[in-house]
């Protein structure tokens, strides 16, 4: 409505003009510039309402989308400003779209990120509650110390998944810190490794290292220690006794490379496309101890299946390269077994 009394004091306005040039005018002019006037105010009027019209038609269809969700077809616009203006409109509402459908997939993605916690979390707090009266019970100090050091490791799985999960955030929100300095990657993967030498040992896998002492990249040591150390894990994990965890360090003009490789069975091929998405766990995940090994013997059973995880080790791996600027590939060896390789490059174009 406030546009339309626009128009008619515009018309009004451009009347008055044309009734001033009439009056001054030579008298045998005058019916000439009034029926000028008047033809150029017809115009001026009707392409004024044909302006107001689409612009009401456009307003009608953006008030559709804010309220009945619809989509916005301007493909009827003619050339002119009005739309241009349909144009830029039209662009508008693709964007929201897209935002939209984001939001809609980001909080679906959500709610099975916090349904798969609370079931990772769950898990573990209910074997804690079964074992309790257990503990409670257990006359013999052998058995209540068995129960104590199985209830020990379960809230350790529980604050290791809770620690992960919280440096999985800070990842996504862009919060954690990362610096650039040049280093070296053997000191790294020494450092990854050490906190598994004794794990590797009580299940008889041996380690191998191949360091190239002179290679060096741009990244952060820590993460990068951390990212080596779950992949060296999950190798180790897979691995059964008497086999080997190998991990190289090589470097040339285009990269530095830290490869971790087993002699395990390595990866399905259903679960290579999903080997590092969140709490995805393959057909392999928990193999069962072989005969012999401390996990085999700890309960006097050849047949109990190893502790699977929780299957974002990998997935952390993955968010801690690439917030250095690095990828991260899994794949299965020629002579058998998985292996995953962390590249650096040396120049980004």
């Amino acid at each position: 409505m406030g546009s339309f009394s626009t128009l008619l004091r515009q018309c009004a306005f451009v009347m008055m003009v044309a009734a001033v040039l009439a009056w001054a005018a030579p008298a045998e002019a005058k019916l000439w510039v009034a029926g000028t006037g008047f033809v150029l105010l017809a115009i001026f009027a009707g392409i004024s309402l044909y302006r107001h019209h689409q612009i009401r038609r456009l307003a009608a269809e953006i008030d559709e989308v804010l309220h009945a969700g619809r989509t916005v077809d301007f493909s009827n616009c003619r050339e002119g400003d009005v739309a241009v203006l349909a144009n830029e409109l039209g662009k508008v509402v693709a964007r929201l779209s897209r935002t939209r459908d984001q939001l809609a997939a980001e909080r679906n993605a959500l709610a099975d990120s916090l349904a798969d916690v609370s079931h990772q979390i769950r898990t573990p707090l209910t074997a804690v509650t079964l074992m309790l009266p257990v503990v409670e019970r257990a006359d013999d100090p052998r058995e209540r110390k068995r129960a104590v050091r199985e209830l020990e490791a379960m809230i350790e799985r529980v604050s290791w998944l809770v620690t992960t999960l919280l440096k999985i955030a800070k990842v996504d929100a862009g919060a954690m810190h990362v610096e650039r300095r040049e280093v070296r990657a053997a000191d790294v993967v020494r450092r990854a490794v050490a906190p598994l030498a004794t794990a590797m040992d009580l299940r008889d896998v041996n380690l191998v290292l191949q360091l190239d002492e002179a290679a060096t990249f741009q990244g952060d040591a820590p993460w990068t220690a951390e990212a080596v150390e779950n992949i060296a894990k999950n190798c180790m994990e897979h691995t059964l006794a008497g086999g080997t965890v190998t991990v190289a360090v090589r470097e040339n003009a285009l990269a530095c490379s830290i490869t971790v490789s087993d002699t395990g069975p390595g990866i399905a091929p259903e679960d290579l496309p999903h080997i590092f998405e969140r709490f995805y766990r393959g057909r392999s995940a928990g193999a069962v101890a072989p005969e012999g090994t401390a996990e085999g013997a700890a309960d006097g059973n050849n047949d109990v299946r190893q502790p699977a995880g929780f299957g974002i080790g990998l997935s952390l791996a993955q968010a801690l390269v690439s917030a250095q600027g690095g990828t991260l590939r899994a794949a299965n060896s020629p002579a058998g077994g998985a292996r995953f390789e962390i590249s650096f490059p040396k120049l980004v174009v």
